[in-house]
């Protein structure tokens, strides 16, 4: 049991040889990396990357345990040490531990020395283990320092100067591989539940987060543009919300936002696009995230570049290779992609420390299946952009996409009463706007365009240089890119938006109906995934697009939205000739004014927590009168929980459905929030599942019923709790709950 022990002692150190003693399954990315913050990448099959983590994950286990063991008493230490044993045994595959023992066998010249030493000295057997690891590993450590101290520039900034007090120094009181050392001060860092807490309040005034905000880009001044144009609506909306939540105490956060896709480091694509035609939807709703945190009252901190970013979080300089020490400085840190992968390189180790804070602005999701890195890696569903091991809320997507993910989304520009009637009266009946500012939008539509030019004008808003883009016919009327405001005007005075598929999903048409036009749009027969088109490959997402819109399809309609099948000209034409007959009145949905995303996103920063339920009582379900359907009983006490437990609705769904579908027939929203409520036997009982045999499994669609062999599976793995999970051969157990309307985020007794 010592040489385990010493094993463990020294585990983190022999992972460096242990990438070139697997078989060349393993190899550092940076030979100079420390071993306190090795960093890895798979040259065999998959399995390897779990194997790896997995040893890491149990190694700093056992060194956590060791560390208890230096504070245990005589009665508990055997049971420690057999405790240790066990888990070293556990490793996988067969054979790792002897392989780890052949390592450690490397230095085995200093393990003799160091035995010599001790028993030279007589101290007690009982604690001549735990001593023998600490100093087996504090000079393993002072080797490496020695050697490698000036590679990464955070060790001078923690004050390693080369001498060996400065190493010991080091390892004790910013890593954890060395005890406290006697003869220094111990001074515990505040935390942030320590600091004060104070009161948000609504702000009016947007002129100290349009001087944050700054400007030298294109995409940032488009930004400001848009905060000064929207200000009277955020202002009117602020204070109507104010009025609703009166009695509602709402602490003030500090907030970090890191706009990564914006910095230099990431190559900031964005910004010469601006005046070309390129994607503004990312800065339409990174301009409304930030305006909702500062008018919901919150400290902000904006940052847009990696220096400001380091600087932010107080991270030391270099290459990661240190922790931060000390408390997070912000409660939360709203980032995307780009931001989150500058976090993890230059946060190191205290990445995952602090990771629960991280908000990611995910414009088309992330599921369950591709956010969990092992699961994802073993079960192909491994991905560029997935795979963080994130709570799958962190995730705010633009539009509803998914339950899983929560929905940021971001705002259309309401209208007042006498733009109303101005629309009303200016309307062109048979004027239509294409959606498609490049060129490359049109090219192939030429058949439908000469259809819609039958019974309409149409106008076009393609960017172009020199001369008119070939794509765009000689008929139809091109106005070139248009500022915001006369593209607003130009809309108000059409009757019809079309899209012609692409791009998905963006903010256009939600302000085209806002201006009191129906968009008409495409629908995909089949419809498009990752797993037949371009556009989706790779993302970390298996959701099927039915239209280019489906927002719009789902959640407004008829007579606003018109979704038919292009292919179909006779169809196609028969949509035009209705929209002519129809009378539309401008509509924007509530969650995206100022006001609907103001209270969405103050519920989340007030309400979203992580809570888990501890298993009592044991059966808490009752079954609705007339329904197939379980809720909480009412009298029993519900655990905390966001959203409340009181609006649970529990389904079994059909098989091949997910629990997206099933909720959705029942006039419902899944709510993964409930799944580890529902996880459990008596669930399964309460909804009459036929369970020959109960099991405990990763799976995406978990928990759910195997049909044919009726055997039922509890979900072992919390991060795949999934929604949009589908399976042929199960049944899922599906928590669903109601919603307000015009706020699909939110339940009704969510406020």
């Amino acid at each position: 049991i010592s040489y385990l022990i010493f094993v463990a002692g020294i585990g983190f150190f022999s992972l460096c040889f242990l990438m070139t003693s697997l078989g060349g399954q393993f190899s550092a990315k940076r030979l100079g990396d420390s071993p306190f913050s090795i960093r890895t990448e798979v040259l065999g099959g998959l399995e390897s990357r779990g194997v790896l983590r997995k040893i890491s994950d149990m190694l700093e286990i056992i060194m956590k345990r060791i560390d208890t063991l230096s504070k245990m008493s005589n009665s508990s230490e055997s049971h420690r040490l057999e405790e240790l044993s066990s888990a070293l045994h556990r490793f996988q595959p067969v054979g790792l531990v002897e392989r780890i023992q052949a390592i450690a066998q490397n230095v085995s010249d200093m393990a003799i020395r160091m035995e010599q030493i001790l028993k030279k000295t007589n101290i007690p057997a009982r604690g001549e283990s735990i001593i023998y690891v600490w100093v087996a590993r504090t000079e393993h450590f002072l080797v490496w320092m020695r050697a490698r101290w000036t590679s990464d520039p955070c060790y001078s900034f923690y004050g390693v100067d080369g001498s060996d007090c400065s190493f010991l120094i080091y390892l004790s009181e910013v890593e954890w591989f060395c005890p406290p050392l006697a003869w220094r001060n111990q001074s515990s860092h505040p935390t942030t539940s320590s600091l004060p807490k104070r009161q948000a309040y609504f702000r009016s005034d947007l002129s100290l987060l349009l001087e944050r905000v700054g400007s030298g880009k294109e995409s940032l001044s488009f930004m400001r543009r848009r905060m000064r144009r929207l200000a009277a609506q955020w202002a009117a909306a602020a204070r109507r919300l104010d009025e609703r939540l009166r009695s509602q105490y709402r602490v003030q956060k500090r907030i970090l936002v890191h706009v990564g896709f914006l910095t230099e480091e990431s190559g900031d694509v964005f910004s010469p696009k601006v005046l070309k035609g390129g994607p503004l939807g990312e800065m339409v709703q990174w301009a409304d995230i930030l305006t909702t945190l500062h008018v919901l009252g919150h400290n902000l901190k904006i940052s847009l570049s990696v220096k400001e970013l380091q600087g932010s979080l107080g991270v030391p300089p270099g290459r990661g290779s240190c922790p931060l020490i000390g408390p997070l400085p912000f409660d939360l840190i709203y980032t995307d992609y780009h931001g989150l992968q500058q976090m993890k390189q230059h946060m190191g180790l205290s990445f995952r420390q602090h990771r629960c804070h991280i908000r990611v602005i995910d414009t088309f999701g992330t599921e369950p299946a591709y956010n969990n890195e092992e699961y994802a890696t073993l079960h192909g569903y491994r991905t560029n952009w997935g795979y963080w091991n994130l709570n799958c809320k962190q995730y705010m997507t633009m539009f509803p996409h998914t339950p899983d993910n929560s929905f940021m989304g971001f705002v259309t520009e309401e209208l007042n009463q006498t733009e109303r009637f101005n629309i009303k009266r200016d309307k062109v009946n048979n004027m239509a706007v294409v959606y498609g500012k490049e060129a490359s939008m049109w090219k192939g539509e030429e058949k439908l365009l000469t259809i819609l030019h039958r019974y309409m004008d149409i106008h076009g808003t393609v960017y172009y240089e020199a001369q008119r883009p070939p794509e765009v016919p000689a008929f139809v009327r091109n106005h070139g890119l248009l500022p915001q405001q006369e593209l607003q005007q130009l809309l108000r005075k059409a009757k019809l938006f079309l899209g012609f598929g692409f791009p998905y999903e963006g903010p256009a048409p939600l302000e085209a109906i806002a201006n009191g036009c129906v968009f008409l749009q495409p629908k995909f027969s089949p419809p498009h995934s990752s797993l037949n088109h371009e556009f989706f490959r790779g993302k970390p997402t298996s959701r099927e697009v039915s239209s280019q819109h489906p927002y719009t399809e789902q959640y407004i309609g008829k007579p606003h939205v018109i979704t038919v099948d292009f292919n179909n000209s006779q169809e196609f034409e028969t949509a035009v000739q209705d929209i002519l007959k129809e009378k539309v009145e401008p509509f924007i949905p509530y969650e995206y004014t100022c006001e609907g995303m103001l209270e969405r996103v103050n519920a989340y920063i007030q309400h979203q927590v992580r809570r888990s339920w501890p298993g009592n009582p044991p059966s808490p379900f009752l079954q609705l009168p007339n329904s197939t359907a379980l809720i909480w009983a009412p009298n029993i006490t519900a655990p905390a929980c966001w959203p409340p437990l009181s609006a649970l609705r529990l389904f079994l769904s059909p098989e091949a459905s997910s629990c997206v579908k099933t909720c959705q027939d029942a006039g419902l929203i899944c709510e993964p929030s409930y799944f580890p409520f529902i996880n459990s036997m008596e669930a399964f009982n309460g909804l009459n599942a036929q369970c020959e045999s109960l099991e405990a499994e990763k799976n995406h669609v978990f928990p759910a019923v195997h049909v044919d062999r009726r055997e039922c599976f509890q979900q072992k793995e919390p991060l795949l709790f999934s929604c949009a999970g589908v399976s042929a051969k199960h049944q899922r157990l599906c928590p669903c709950r109601d919603y307000l309307y015009g706020q699909v985020a939110l339940c009704r007794d969510c406020l």
